[in-house]
């Protein structure tokens, strides 16, 4: 048979509906995106209840962004699957969202009620 892979030293190739033996084992289970939402939900929750307590007035639009951006990157990282996928991958991603969150801040920071810094 002219057409046949060669056996790797590993044993024979996988089955095609094989993931387990293609090294795909290592994903989340059911429990883990069931922990996520949990935790997604509390910090939803904490969004909240910033809002309606006035000591943090002065700090809210910091803690809704850091917030915000926790819930992104459980999103992305679980939901999204980029935890599971190789550095090259996620470099690809998080590169230019790094960019437009800077470019976004930078922006909010330049009039109005966003001005953190002085002039």
């Amino acid at each position: 048979m002219a057409h046949e892979r060669p056996e790797s030293p590993q044993g024979p190739p996988p089955a095609a509906g094989d993931h387990a033996a293609a090294g795909h084992d290592d994903h989340a289970s059911t429990g883990t995106y069931v922990k996520v939402a949990v935790i997604l939900s509390v910090i939803t929750a904490l969004e909240f209840a910033v809002l309606y307590i006035r000591a943090l007035t002065p700090i809210v639009v910091p803690l809704l962004l850091v917030m915000s951006t926790a819930k992104f990157a459980l999103v992305v990282m679980y939901f999204m699957h980029l935890r599971y996928d190789t550095r090259v991958l996620t470099a690809l991603f998080v590169g230019p969202v790094l960019i437009a969150a800077g470019l976004a801040i930078a922006l909010m920071t330049l009039y109005g009620p966003f001005l953190v810094f002085d002039r």
